[in-house]
């Protein structure tokens, strides 16, 4: 598998839309999520860990995944989270993680997995019954927030409604939207919804 982001992990932290992005999500997962001391987590496409640094010193453990190799290594180079965070590189999709999580969370991940529905039935059974999924990615747009030549991104953003559906044909309940940030770029505005929901079994 090809790593899209071996490039980009050298700058990816010194990116400052990116690091906006990333303090936003992080803050509204703190807000609208309880956490605790005695949670393990699932960061889902963590990248460089600019998520898991918000929620690591909050809770038991995370486990980070990811499919990007170079991301993962900026991660686990990061001394405030090497206690606490683990670095999984696979495609848990094809291949699951042996372990029940009490929060999947993910921030702008969820738009480089090609089937929506396979990744939520996934999150699904990665989840112990009531635990909780916060995901966070861009609202539906019309496919300019990234450029052209850009590889691995299978969706322009995502209607509310659209992944409401997809979240209780799976199992969930308890869905709530929030915006949690708005990224301007190009004199354009692009809002991030970040979506909590509860296993309900």
């Amino acid at each position: 598998m090809s790593d899209y982001f071996n490039e980009k992990s050298k700058s990816w932290d010194s990116n400052e839309l990116i690091n906006r992005l990333s303090s936003a999500v992080g803050a509204a997962i703190l807000s609208h999520v309880s956490l605790n001391e005695e949670m393990v987590v699932m960061d889902f496409g963590a990248g460089t860990g600019l998520i898991s640094s918000h929620v690591a010193p909050r809770v038991k453990r995370v486990v980070a995944v990811d499919v990007s190799e170079s991301m993962l290594s900026k991660l686990l180079a990061k001394p405030e989270l090497q206690d606490k965070v683990v670095a999984v590189c696979q495609d848990i999709l094809n291949e699951p993680v042996a372990e029940k999580f009490d929060l999947i969370m993910s921030a702008m991940a969820m738009h480089h997995v090609r089937d929506t529905n396979k990744l939520i039935q996934t999150f699904a059974a990665h989840l112990k019954p009531g635990a909780i999924l916060a995901l966070a990615d861009l609202d539906k747009e019309d496919g300019s927030f990234h450029p052209t030549d850009t590889q691995g991104v299978f969706h322009s953003g995502f209607e509310r409604d659209e992944l409401k559906n997809i979240m209780e044909r799976n199992g969930f309940e308890n869905m709530r939207f929030t915006t949690a940030h708005t990224v301007e770029k190009d004199d354009r505005l692009y809002p991030v919804f970040l979506l909590t929901a509860k296993k309900s079994h």
